[in-house]
């Protein structure tokens, strides 16, 4: 279980020396495309998280639609956000190959960041994030995406930043750019919460 310190303090660190978390082929440059909410995003997640039961069964400690595509009337980028808790990430054969039986392709393995893995699935395009049950990172996700499904200022203030920001290029970079409003917005999340002093 994550602590209040660990739940709103963020880790820039980064990975240890002679380590990439990328699996295969580094991250490549991309088209960033931000759209308009779509009603039928929540469905999408339904069906994956479904895909997903069907795949792990009792393994699924925990699953959640995160990221902009969970939050009604937000404009994000058309990929549904997964955040998927299984007892160890490190344990990668009680699930890696469940998953990739059903399209989900292992991508990044960052067992020094919270035990943290991402898979990706081409169509419907989806980014699994799997976490350890103390992990405090989809913590944040789910408060921030709370935050937002309740703060129309807040969300319209991220909508802006993401367009404002999405060029084609990395991922990352996108990601970076887009990170002080994130914590900003984060932070109003975490005092809402009663996470902050």
């Amino acid at each position: 279980m994550s602590t209040a310190a660990e739940i709103v303090t963020f880790d820039d660190s980064p990975p240890p020396p002679g380590l990439s978390p990328w699996v295969g082929t580094p991250e490549q440059p991309r088209r960033i495309e931000i759209v308009e909410a779509d009603a039928a995003w929540p469905r999408t997640f339904a069906v994956l998280r479904d895909r997903l039961l069907d795949a792990l069964g009792e393994r699924a400690l925990q699953i959640e639609h995160v990221g902009s595509t969970s939050v009604p009337a937000l404009a994000a980028k058309p990929v549904i956000d997964i955040d998927l808790t299984v007892a160890d990430t490190d344990d990668e054969d009680a699930y890696v190959p469940a998953l990739e039986a059903r399209g989900f392709v292992l991508r990044v393995r960052e067992p020094w960041w919270q035990g943290h893995r991402c898979l990706v699935l081409a169509a419907p395009a989806a980014n699994l994030h799997v976490w350890p049950p103390d992990s405090a990172e989809p913590v944040r996700h789910r408060l921030f995406r709370d935050h937002l499904r309740g703060n129309a200022a807040d969300r319209e203030l991220y909508a802006r930043t993401k367009r404002a920001v999405a060029v084609d290029g990395l991922m990352s970079a996108y990601n970076a750019r887009k990170q002080q409003v994130v914590r900003e917005i984060s932070a109003r999340a975490f005092a809402a919460a009663g996470l902050l002093p």
